[in-house]
């Protein structure tokens, strides 16, 4: 059967971009430049991306001007979208969801493994606005960092942590951003990661009376809070002191603490 495009989607208009490059993070993980940009869109934020006769999932935006979007190849569309050649299409909705909101002037940016993604956005406001910024990203070796040159060619401080200490200090990145805050005093945290990084961040947080910001992931299919497929798990509400049936991609992906 034929597929064809709806003009029109839930989230909003379904926008034709064309690709202009993809480049490699790392392994299993790649940004796509694209012929467009999304200025309305925030750090934090997420774009739907569709494919005909293949699909469409969420990804996160790596810069909106030019828009460029940080993909980890897990599953059809994510392959299908980092082997995309140049000028082939791609449709995108959005932005969606709840991002990050700058607060202060000094930030600490903490990512782990490909959750990093949105830091690359992020880094880049708080530094347009006259801020300093402090990033501490984590994985498990050296060959899972992503952003280590994107981050560093903006202005940032990097301070990098790999659990077998391939590079940085050796350990998780949830020490390397206590020390930070030990030294660097920011007045807002801001993560993105795994689950496990995400409560230990916000119990490091609600310790140290720091206001934090904290980006969740979870698998979406809407992208409007329509299906309900990314909510929270109760257990993490509990913690997090969210209401329950919280959803990732209409009441996040970011929860703010403190």
């Amino acid at each position: 059967m034929k597929t064809t495009v709806n003009h029109r989607s839930l989230g909003g208009i379904l926008r034709p971009y064309r690709v202009v490059n993809v480049l490699r993070e790392n392994e299993t993980t790649h940004t796509i430049l694209l012929n467009g940009k999304l200025p309305e869109a925030q750090p934090g934020q997420f774009v739907m991306a569709w494919l005909p006769e293949i699909g469409e999932k969420p990804f996160s935006i790596h810069t909106n001007n030019p828009l460029a979007l940080t993909i980890c190849e897990v599953g059809p569309v994510s392959h299908a979208m980092v082997n995309l050649p140049a000028h082939d299409r791609v449709w995108l909705r959005g932005p969606l969801g709840n991002g990050f909101e700058l607060k202060g002037s000094k930030h600490l940016l903490v990512g782990g493994g490909y959750g990093a993604a949105p830091l690359s956005f992020l880094a880049q406001e708080a530094l347009r606005h006259g801020g300093e910024v402090v990033a501490c990203l984590g994985a498990k070796t050296k060959a899972e960092l992503i952003l280590v040159d994107r981050l560093t060619s903006l202005g940032c401080e990097l301070r990098i942590a790999t659990e077998d200490g391939s590079e940085g200090s050796q350990g998780l990145v949830t020490e390397v951003a206590e020390e930070a805050i030990d030294t660097f005093h920011p007045d807002c945290l801001y993560a993105c990661g795994p689950n496990g990084m995400l409560l230990a961040l916000a119990d490091l947080s609600q310790r140290r009376g720091l206001p934090a910001q904290l980006s969740f992931e979870a698998l979406m299919r809407c992208g409007v809070g329509l299906c309900g497929s990314c909510e929270l798990p109760e257990e993490l509400c509990q913690r997090l002191d969210l209401p329950g049936g919280w959803l990732v991609c209409h009441d996040g992906p970011v929860v703010m603490i403190g």
